[in-house]
């Protein structure tokens, strides 16, 4: 069984509500009925119900026992309107903004996480990252020990094996604190989707003290930030990448390591260097990329590709409902 196969047994079991903002969207509506019908999780659609059945209806799209909510009908709509101005009301946000606000059912959605109606969401089919992230940050709020929202992609290799790799989509160039979020972050999500034991390597031109420079510096800074976070996070840096995953460089290189030759999450130092890496792995090396994997919130929100197909919904609604367990 392939990875993704895995995840969604896991969904299955776990039979989490998941919450799909943009329901008047063709390939959600499709996707909503996939997801009942092979039962990963139980889907909530947002927006016009006359439009959502009909669009079912032209397409012989089943929604049967599949709740549909259309935001300002919901009964609870006033009490998110308020607080949501009690949120952002030092932000000058007044109740009329605040309302005008929870009209948009990314940030519904969001309060639907936040008050504990679902486990989690998935949008991006219509909407952009920025505007999926910005809902969930204000809303929903980070992880315990985590600074900042990143994202991750599994790589699944050809002989089986699945590492993760972070961050490689979201934030440009991060500090040492933001680098230190991303690899608490990638160490939970590879723990939840994966199932081993996460073994976090800090990534740099450098092996334990090699050579010299600031970049090298940020990710030292960023390694001892997180062992002083999670003293049971087994994570070492900085190490070059062939000394973090292959054992006879790592003895060499770091001997006296927990990790050198044994990494399976990878954190590298920028988005430059993480993007380039996980497409080289992915071309060369043939392995199959999932995500990217938004991480970091209390509770999963999940960021889709505009360009998306209903498969696509379906899987990272199954990642989504695996991540949705206790943070």
């Amino acid at each position: 069984m392939n990875v993704i196969g895995k995840i969604k047994d896991l969904a299955r079991k776990a039979q989490k509500t998941i919450v799909l903002p943009e329901g008047n969207e063709e390939r959600v509506i499709q996707a909503a009925s996939r997801i009942k019908i092979e039962n990963v999780a139980g889907p909530v659609l947002l927006g016009n119900s006359e439009l959502i059945h009909q669009t079912a209806k032209d397409k012989n799209i089943q929604l049967d026992k599949i709740p549909i909510i259309n935001p300002p009908e919901h009964p609870r709509f006033e009490d998110f309107v308020e607080d949501y101005y009690q949120l952002r009301q030092h932000k000058g946000i007044s109740v009329e903004i605040a309302r005008k606000i929870m009209h948009n059912p990314l940030f519904f959605g969001a309060m639907m996480l936040r008050h504990d109606m679902a486990a989690g969401a998935v949008a991006g089919s219509i909407n952009t990252t920025g505007d999926v992230l910005k809902a969930a940050i204000q809303i929903v709020g980070l992880m315990p020990q985590v600074d900042v929202v990143s994202s991750c992609f599994l790589m699944v290799l050809p002989n089986g094996k699945i590492l993760t790799f972070a961050d490689c989509a979201v934030i440009p160039d991060p500090t040492p604190e933001q680098l230190a979020s991303i690899a608490i972050s990638s160490a939970y999500t590879h723990k939840k989707l994966v199932g081993t034991d996460p073994k976090v390597a800090m990534l740099s031109f450098s092996t334990k003290g090699s050579a010299k420079h600031t970049l090298v510096d940020k990710v030292v800074e960023a390694t001892e930030r997180v062992k002083k976070l999670d003293s049971k996070l087994v994570i070492d840096g900085e190490l070059q990448f062939d000394a973090a995953y292959l054992p006879e460089v790592g003895k060499r290189k770091a001997p006296d390591s927990a990790v050198a030759g044994q990494a399976n999450v990878f954190i590298f130092p920028d988005l430059n260097s993480a993007n380039i890496g996980y497409k080289m792995v992915q071309r060369l090396a043939g392995a199959e990329a999932i995500g990217p994997v938004i991480q970091g919130l209390l509770k999963p929100y999940n960021d889709l590709s505009r360009g998306c197909s209903v498969d696509d919904i379906v899987n990272v609604t199954a990642i989504c409902s695996i991540l949705s367990g206790n943070n």
